[in-house]
């Protein structure tokens, strides 16, 4: 920021009366319409608003609009992109599968994009898959298709094993997959890759009981780095038991324990949880989000959120927290209240003001943890 202009005043009245002309002019000229407010997404005949805090909330919960929604989010922006982001395509057919018994089959559309992109990642050379946001990409192509096998065809595919082999023959020394730390949740932290790629392994069917002996090592480095990494915040916390409920060994009794009554402790007086309170805004990503994190009016006591809310009740319940137990139903209940009127839950964005693709898992998690408290049906 460069340093303020000072203003020169003068007492001759011929110069207050110049003053007074170019203000009034400056006043007379037409000002700069306001930034147009882009849709969420956008192609063809597809068209989804942008998200807004001010969107009002249903009667009732509407599981077809939601549904909806993330079938249109994942249309558009395969069609408009091709690729695999994790914040819409990623989580789509990472969690869209699961819902199968009680909302029909997911986009075969979809999944024929992820098998596209394995094609494209089988040609790179390994190095450059090491780099940027292509570890992420591999990783979730692994992880979606698993999710389809094992929810739709109840079979392991040929390309599920492919794009397992191909994640964890460029998984790092560590045990670990590179991962900038630029957009918060999803590409913030190589732990976060790392869970997923626990959970598209846990998910194949019989795929690791047919692994081969460097694969098996992969896998055990896998573990020994969720394991042992000093974890970053309590949102890679939820994480760890997230993959922990499909990969028990990950941790012991004792730690899953502690990570539920971690998890418990972040319910919000009104029933739902708010991602914002899962970590300090320095430790998302690299910290250049900080200052604006801070200066948001609710930083102080942030409102709960679809995404997190979400998140929370579908953790607790895969890691065996009972649908009745009176966290859960709090937590339902504030599903069932704050559904807006598009189909979608509202999440503020970590990162920008502008288009919240965090509203995009911030639905589909909802849908799930619905799912999972036999909400849907």
């Amino acid at each position: 920021m460069v340093g303020a202009l000072a203003l020169v005043q003068t007492a001759g009245a011929a110069e207050a009366a110049q003053d007074y002309s170019s203000d009034k002019k400056a006043a007379e000229e037409p000002k700069p319409a306001k930034e147009e407010v882009k849709p969420q997404y956008k192609h063809g005949e597809i068209l989804i608003p942008a998200s807004s805090a001010d969107e009002a909330t249903r009667p009732t919960v509407a599981p077809e609009l939601a549904e909806a929604y993330l079938r249109d989010g994942a249309l558009a922006w395969s069609r408009d992109r091709s690729c695999v982001a994790c914040h819409t395509t990623g989580t789509y057919l990472v969690t869209r599968p699961s819902l199968t018994a009680q909302m029909g089959r997911p986009l075969d559309e979809i999944r024929d994009l992820y098998v596209a992109q394995l094609r494209k990642k089988e040609t790179t050379a390994r190095d450059l898959l090491q780099k940027s946001t292509q570890p992420g990409q591999v990783v979730y192509i692994a992880a979606g298709l698993a999710e389809w096998d094992v929810h739709v065809t109840k079979r392991l595919s040929p390309e599920t094993g492919e794009a397992l082999a191909l994640m964890l023959e460029i998984q790092l020394p560590e045990g670990g997959w590179a991962n900038p730390p630029c957009w918060p949740p999803f590409e913030s932290d190589a732990y976060h890759l790392a869970t997923q790629a626990a959970m598209a392994l846990a998910a194949a069917p019989d795929w690791v009981a047919q692994a081969n002996e460097s694969q098996r090592a992969s896998i055990n480095r896998l573990k020994a780095y969720l394991r042992n990494t000093p974890l970053p915040h309590d949102y890679a916390r939820t994480l760890l038991l997230w993959a922990a409920a499909r990969m028990p060994d990950l941790i012991t009794a004792e730690k899953k324990d502690e990570l539920i009554a971690m998890l418990s402790r972040h319910q919000r007086t009104d029933g739902g949880w708010s991602i914002r309170t899962f970590a300090e805004p320095e430790a998302w990503g690299n910290g250049l989000r900080a200052e604006r994190l801070r200066t948001e009016p609710d930083f102080a006591s942030p409102a709960s959120d679809g995404h997190q809310t979400g998140l929370a009740i579908v953790v607790l319940r895969e890691a065996g927290v009972p649908m009745t137990d009176p966290r859960i139903r709090r937590g339902i209940a504030w599903l069932k209240e704050n559904q807006r009127e598009s189909g979608r839950w509202w999440t503020r964005s970590l990162n920008t003001d502008k288009q919240h693709f965090i509203n995009y898992s911030g639905t589909a998690y909802p849908l799930m943890a619905l799912a999972l408290c036999g909400e849907l049906g």
